[in-house]
């Protein structure tokens, strides 16, 4: 099988999970999920970033060690995943062992090409971004994210941002792909052309973070720290590490785009290491049209989500009414709309009306078919028909048409449905009527197979009930057996008001 890497950024502990590490965590779920079902060898990493001067102050304000501190908020990221069924491999952080003797071997690395050298820094640095900026990007006294800044000035190791300049422009020419979408892309290489000066990798004044090898008077920039994660995760710089790196795909909001795209791949060809394969960067979330903050308490939790409407609703909003890679807003009345519209009176109707007909008509027994119109052949062959077009969504993180196509043929079930009126059927046709059921029958079943990736719940559900065992695609191919015994189908989704 060919080795597939998907990451999310690890997440800061400086606060509970909100809407956007859901959605970052989801988009990467779909995607791994999807290529699991079409036979690769998935990796799929998460995990929680746990050093850095705002984890210092923060366990500070509550008067606890930072360690206790990012042990209870790590657990909620956790917790998130579970709650959402992100299907996540692994679970890195940036205080286990591993991390920190991945990421004390890079810094070697580092020193052994001549990319670190010890100076002074002097410059303004956000506490809230953990980066550092230029005079010419100070607004109004604050960093062009609208965090507060301040005059920092000691003494620092630097890395020689400024060598790789150039390489990292021939890198993206030859690999136009390797951001993601184009916008980020055009985004990244302005700022690198602008051009880049060496980069601040330590700090003396802060102990909370990974100690620099050969001088604890230092530890180091948190970025440096959290941004190995993705090779530590694998076992670098063990031998092994290769074979998923080569194929990484690194998920992250728009905010973080220049940590991943200019410091992290000029890291890693320092240290004669490839960069990642993909970085793609998707927006932001708005809550009814305005900014998630604090003071508006106005952040979506997941976890309440869930609670109220469960995993599978709350995966398929996220996923489906925001084109990928753009900023979006969160609505309640589009929630319940999309819920209500796709999900009940959709999806939910056709597995319903069709199931529970066979359920009390048919002795719970899926029907033996007669001889198949041009049109129920053409139904069922939909589903399998449309992989290539899933495939090409995902490849190319339009995820939201990837449930857009799947509800098109959703659509034409239900459309199916209504014209050949299968409760007429049963005094009209009998045997016309079993073969109506069972090309309804074969149709849920397959798209119970393309669903798994955004719903799976609910397609679990309705592959047991028609006694589908093996999850991947190859089960488009299966025939469904008539006589099948099946339980009551309850319905699948709630509708609300």
């Amino acid at each position: 099988m060919k080795p597939f890497y998907i990451t999310t950024p690890i997440y800061y502990v400086n606060d509970k999970p909100h809407i956007g590490h859901a959605y970052t965590s989801l988009a990467c779920d779909v995607i791994a999920r999807f290529k699991r079902l079409d036979g690769f060898d998935v990796r799929f990493l998460t995990g929680t970033d746990e050093h850095g001067q705002k984890i210092e102050k923060a366990a500070a304000v509550k008067g606890v060690d930072p360690q206790d501190f990012v042990d209870e908020v790590s657990q909620s990221f956790r917790q998130m995943s579970k709650i959402l069924d992100i299907t996540n491999d692994d679970f890195i952080r940036t205080t286990e062992p591993r991390h920190k003797n991945a990421v004390q071997h890079l810094w070697k690395q580092l020193i052994e090409s001549g990319n670190i050298y010890l100076g002074e820094y002097a410059g303004w640095y956000a506490v809230r971004d953990e980066a550092f900026y230029q005079e010419d990007e100070i607004v109004d006294g604050k960093a062009p994210t609208g965090a507060e800044v301040e005059w920092i000035k000691e003494s620092s190791y630097f890395f020689k941002l400024s060598a790789w300049q150039q390489p990292l422009l021939d890198y993206y020419a030859k690999h136009p792909d390797a951001i993601q979408p184009e916008s980020r892309r055009n985004e990244v290489l302005r700022f690198i052309e602008g051009g880049l000066k060496d980069l601040s990798i330590s700090r003396r004044t802060l102990k909370w973070g990974v100690p620099v090898p050969g001088d604890a008077d230092h530890v180091m920039y948190v970025w440096l720290d959290a941004l190995t994660n993705y090779l530590s995760a694998l076992g670098y710089p063990n031998d092994g590490y290769q074979k998923y790196w080569d194929h990484a795909i690194h998920m992250v909001g728009k905010d973080i785009i220049r940590f991943h795209s200019v410091y992290w791949p000029a890291f890693l060809m320092a240290a004669n290491i490839t960069p990642p394969k993909t970085v793609f960067a998707h927006g932001w979330w708005t809550v009814e049209g305005e900014k998630m903050s604090k003071s508006l308490g106005n952040a979506i939790d997941p976890v309440e989500m869930v609670d109220t409407y469960g995993a599978d609703a709350f995966r398929y909003f996220l996923l489906r009414d925001l084109s990928f890679g753009q900023d979006g807003d969160f609505s309640k009345t589009m929630f319940i709309n999309r819920l209500n519209t796709d999900l009940a009176n959709a999806y939910g109707n056709l597995c319903q009306r069709v199931l529970s007909f066979i359920y009390k008509n048919e002795d719970a027994t899926i029907p033996t078919p007669g001889e198949f119109s041009d049109e129920d052949k053409a139904l069922m062959a939909m589903p399998a028909a449309l992989l290539p077009t899933l495939r090409s969504s995902i490849d190319n993180f339009h995820l939201h048409r990837y449930a857009e196509a799947i509800w098109q043929i959703i659509g034409e079930g239900n459309r199916y449905v209504d014209a050949q009126k299968p409760w007429a059927l049963k005094k009209e046709d009998p045997a016309r009527m079993n073969t109506v059921l069972y090309t309804l029958s074969d149709l849920i079943r397959q798209v119970a197979v393309l669903t798994q990736p955004i719903l799976p719940v609910a397609s679990a559900k309705i592959s047991a009930v028609l006694g589908q065992k093996k999850n991947d695609f190859s089960m488009l191919e299966v025939v469904l057996k008539s006589g099948l015994k099946i339980d009551e189908p309850l319905p699948l989704f709630a509708k609300y008001v």
